[in-house]
């Protein structure tokens, strides 16, 4: 299952660096993106997901009912937007946090799909399977084990600085650069981040 909030971004997937961030060109409000995007998945997809549940921007934007970003709200921390959606029963991730303003980042994703839906519409079948191959989701980490379980921590811990202990020495083994995997990593991050969310709280 892909959590819309807060942002899951895909495994594997690099991140721009803060100081790296431009100003985009786009003139469009928060709400207005939001909306294309899912106006460009609807598209592309035959008009079939118009209100599908599969489609989820996941983002550090608070939610509205449905599930979508609100709009009006003053920018996150993290400017990061990571969209899913199932194309032909295969599930697809378009991220982006290359420009400074969020609403920036989703029209990226919005303008990205109409491209693609350009090659669907113009190209032959096999050029858009090519042009998804690179945006297939990678399976997310298993989202039914709970933080404590994955860092494999008593069920009732509350010590913060343990549990940040646990989690450096398993990252130190998980990290893809000493032989384990973006999967994994992805994992452990996630579980630190709830720890956080609840222990904090």
């Amino acid at each position: 299952m892909t959590i819309a909030y807060p942002l899951q971004w895909p495994a594997g997937r690099k991140r721009t660096g803060r100081y790296s961030r431009e100003h985009a060109k786009f003139d469009v409000t928060l709400a207005r993106a939001r909306d294309n995007i899912v106006a460009e998945i609807t598209l592309l997809c035959g008009g079939r997901y118009a209100r599908d549940p599969n489609i989820v921007i996941s983002s550090n934007l608070a939610l509205r009912r449905d599930g979508l970003p609100l709009a009006n709200q003053r920018q996150p921390d993290d400017l990061g937007v990571a969209v899913y959606f199932t194309y032909k029963g295969k599930q697809m991730s378009f991220a982006c946090d290359r420009w400074l303003k969020i609403e920036h980042n989703m029209q990226a994703i919005a303008k990205t799909i109409e491209a693609l839906r350009g090659i669907a519409r113009w190209g032959t079948g096999d050029m858009l399977e090519a042009a998804f191959t690179g945006f297939t989701a990678i399976a997310a980490p298993n989202a039914s084990r709970t933080w404590r379980e994955v860092l494999g921590v008593h069920p009732h811990e509350r010590d913060l600085v343990l549990v940040k202990q646990v989690y450096r020495r398993l990252a130190a083994a998980a990290h893809p650069d000493k032989g384990g995997t973006h999967e994994a990593m992805s994992e452990l991050n996630a579980a630190l981040q709830a720890a956080e969310r609840e222990l904090n709280g």
